[in-house]
């Protein structure tokens, strides 16, 4: 039986990456010792004040249709948030509202890409993104994300990499699965490079709420900000990690008005915009001071804090502080494992689940990722059996 082409350019590309946390998921439904430090699901709840909007909204009838560009209220609050923060004079008609970042982006590259095009991605990359190129027939064009550079994208290694085919850069920043946060100096170059060769920038800032900034000095700048680059660039983002509030699935992309109006037409044929009692939560929660982010941010910089320290220590596994984000990043070349392997053991043995850097990229195979959104009698468990593997196979 045949079907699309798409099913075979994806395939693969989906849960399959996911198959360590997947299995692990599995153990710990039958045994409560096991571990999972796989996925960025925050372990604190969405505030009460947002679920009792979610809630009102519902019982006032706010469960009909809505349309593709996503609920006036919604849009209002995205348009006051991108002019406040980068200085923009947007509108309506350059935001649009999708259930979620993941869909934003697909709508975002579905938009841009033809088969054939190269998107430039940074390598380690998140997991879902081989999957969307895919899915639109493009090819992924990797620029190698050193160690040594924090993981952080050299501009310089941008420009080696364009070539004629190129189309699309895709920038995630703050950076899952490293934490890396690019400076102001660096987006400009890199939107300089982008401009240069007439590419397109989609910017993933789901993390910039989760920068650890305890000196007031660390700043966040997005491509937006960069004025000249606002007609070729498009932000994703969403509420899953500001607010903690993954399951709602309420996520937009801003671009300029041109690619709004193009791709509305597929965002209608894919789902009419996000459901009228998330968008009001959405927007309430766009329109006021909530310290889920704040408490968020504090946890994981000290769990990240904790579980770099006990790395450390063993002078076998190399941890990378992260600079934001949900996750830490462990270099295992050392161990003589490959990243797979080293999971598939931890998890038979100490019951502790991580996922592989293989998941993440070519470049990622002598890498762990550390999920830090556990509470932290758990982080500081997790530490005691990582540190007794890693003594144990070394």
């Amino acid at each position: 039986m045949q079907f699309a082409s798409i099913t075979k350019r994806v395939a693969k590309l989906g849960s399959e990456k996911w198959m360590p946390h997947l299995k692990a998921k599995k153990m710990a439904e039958i045994d409560p010792d096991v571990i999972l430090l796989t996925i960025g699901q925050p372990d604190i709840s969405v505030s009460d004040e947002l679920a009792n909007i979610t809630i009102k909204a519902i019982k006032e009838g706010r469960t009909g249709y809505s349309n593709g560009r996503g609920e006036q209220n919604l849009v209002s609050s995205l348009v006051n948030k991108y002019n406040d923060e980068c200085g923009l004079n947007i509108t309506e008609k350059n935001v649009l509202c999708f259930p979620g970042t993941q869909t934003s982006l697909f709508a975002s590259i579905m938009g841009l890409v033809n088969e054939g095009d190269e998107v430039l991605l940074g390598d380690p990359l998140y997991a879902t993104y081989e999957g969307v190129v895919a899915a639109a027939g493009g090819t992924i064009k990797r620029i190698e994300l050193k160690k040594e550079n924090s993981f952080r994208m050299n501009p310089s290694d941008l420009a080696n990499s364009v070539t004629s085919k190129s189309k699309v850069l895709l920038l995630n920043n703050p950076h899952n699965p490293s934490g890396a946060l690019l400076t102001k100096k660096e987006i400009e170059e890199i939107v300089k490079v982008c401009l240069q060769n007439d590419l397109w920038i989609i910017s993933d800032e789901v993390y910039a709420s989760l920068i650890y900034d305890f000196d007031n000095k660390t700043e966040f700048y997005s491509p937006l900000n960069v004025r000249d680059a606002s007609h070729r660039t498009i932000v994703v983002s969403s509420i899953s990690k500001s607010h903690a509030a993954p399951g709602f699935r309420s996520g937009w992309l801003v671009g300029p008005k041109n690619f709004c109006d193009a791709v509305l037409p597929l965002s209608e044929t894919m789902l009419f915009g996000n459901q009228p009692f998330i968008a009001d939560m959405t927007a309430y929660a766009l329109e006021n001071d909530f310290r889920t982010a704040k408490k968020m941010r504090d946890s994981y910089y000290h769990r990240a804090v904790n579980i770099y320290e006990v790395l450390k220590k063993t002078n076998k596994v190399e941890p990378i502080m992260p600079q934001s984000g949900m996750f830490l990043l462990a270099d295992i070349s050392k161990t003589g494992l490959s990243s797979d392997a080293f999971v598939k053991q931890l998890l038979e043995e100490e019951k502790l689940a991580l996922m592989p850097g293989a998941s993440f990229g070519e470049n990622a195979h002598h890498l762990v990722r550390i999920s830090l959104t556990v509470p932290d009698k758990m982080i500081n468990l997790s530490c005691e059996r990582l540190k007794r593997f890693i003594n144990r196979i070394i």
